[in-house]
């Protein structure tokens, strides 16, 4: 493995350079520690969601957020990665650190009082008003992950308070009240009635351990249950996409570009099959001092793939979720789907994965150019990459593919 890319490889979650913490992440942290705002209790709304570490699992850390901000719009703008959408990272640096944590150890089957609180906020769809004690004032201070979002001030948290209603839809409620119904067959249900429950409210209730059957319900942690979402829920989608007619004799590019990342999405005619591209540019965080792009390559035939996606992780299910959901809401056809992704080098600090699916989710929003052969579609794609497509077509395993519609 080239020792170049092994932060590439690893985005601070695989401890491939033997240290933990990650001691990149650990130096973007200390640039951005904030002045305290809060004493030993805070009230105010909460977005409303739980975050849940993973660390020393089973045995985790878990505990709800509250906006500092009293503004309750602000409140619902904070944890929404689709209304931060567009924000710079200034913007959405601030909204995260108006977020305070508590934290609390627990097994994750187990419960308490607060925790059983917490879970009934966490299934409402607006804001709730909470209010959080801790044992000692919260450490102010901003991390950072390659999957969740960035995380603000956290405290050891001694008692909650829920001053509100939670609003929780019917169906959920009686869902998560039904014994035997595990949490995937929940998740797949409530995402195919277009009730409109989206792939966060979902993501929500899964870590948050409110579904599944009762004596297996448990909490997930975060960064854990935003990649399992990303993946059940596209793989419901592909059940459907395979039954869709194919692309004809056309081929469609799609063009995007928010926080330092470049998107290109490539449709070609076939079946459904998908591929995806990262290439990081010298100079991002994960590749300071290399010389060159680090460019990762992961596919998936029509049947899908059976192993976890180790060279992109969690980028790779995201971008996949946004290109399965494209096709259904707009494309409404199946074909060969190939994503280019390159990362450049104001990409300094990690906001999560949300921006690679709405980066997606925009990006099918866009009109796409039409061609009516592969060579000038892959023209224009170039055209607006930086790194050769020569380079991607070494490691592709569908860019070299030829089918009979191209002859």
């Amino acid at each position: 493995m080239n020792v170049e890319n092994l932060c590439v490889l690893c985005k601070g979650t695989k401890k491939l350079c033997g240290v933990s913490p990650c001691p990149k992440l650990q130096k973007v942290n200390a640039q951005y520690n904030l002045i305290p705002k809060v004493g030993e209790s805070i009230f105010g709304p909460s977005p409303p969601n739980l975050f849940i570490g993973s660390y020393n699992y089973p045995d985790v850390q878990w505990g709800p957020m509250v906006s500092v901000e009293t503004d309750s719009a602000t409140a619902g703008v904070n944890d929404s990665p689709a209304l931060m959408y567009g924000k710079p990272y200034e913007e959405i640096i601030r909204l995260r650190s108006s977020l305070v944590r508590g934290k609390k150890e627990i097994h994750v089957k187990a419960k308490d009082r607060m925790l059983l609180d917490a879970q009934e906020a966490a299934m409402s769809i607006k804001t709730v008003d909470m209010e959080l004690n801790f044992t000692k004032k919260p450490v102010f201070e901003l991390s950072f992950s390659a999957v969740t979002q960035p995380m603000g001030a956290a405290a050891p948290l001694k008692d909650l308070k829920v001053a509100d209603n939670a609003r929780i839809p019917k169906k959920v409620d009686e869902l998560v009240s039904e014994k035997g119904v595990k949490a995937t067959d929940a998740v797949r249900e409530l995402f195919s009635i277009g009730g409109g429950f989206d792939n966060y409210y979902l993501t929500r209730l899964l870590s948050s351990g409110v579904l599944g059957k009762k004596d297996n319900k448990k909490l997930v942690p975060t960064k854990w249950s935003i990649t399992a979402m990303d993946d059940i829920l596209a793989k419901q989608m592909m059940e459907q996409i395979r039954e869709m007619p194919e692309l004809q004799s056309e081929f469609l590019v799609f063009t995007n570009e928010y926080l330092y990342n470049h998107f290109e999405v490539l449709l070609m005619p076939g079946k459904w099959e998908y591929e995806g591209f990262e290439a990081w540019a010298p100079g991002t965080i994960w590749s300071q001092g290399a010389k060159k792009f680090a460019l990762t390559e992961e596919h998936e035939p029509f049947e899908g793939r059976t192993t976890y996606a180790e060279k992109q992780v969690g980028g790779y299910y995201a971008a996949r979720f946004g290109v399965c959901e494209g096709l259904m809401n707009h494309v409404k056809k199946q074909g060969r789907a190939v994503v280019f992704r390159e990362i450049y080098e104001g990409y300094m600090v990690p906001v999560g994965v949300w921006q690679i699916r709405e980066q997606i989710r925009n990006t099918f929003r866009n009109t796409p150019q039409r061609f009516s052969n592969l060579k000038e579609a892959l023209e224009d794609v170039s055209s607006r990459l930086r790194l050769p497509l020569s380079e991607y077509k070494k490691q592709s395993e569908v860019l070299t593919q030829r089918t009979l519609a191209e002859f």
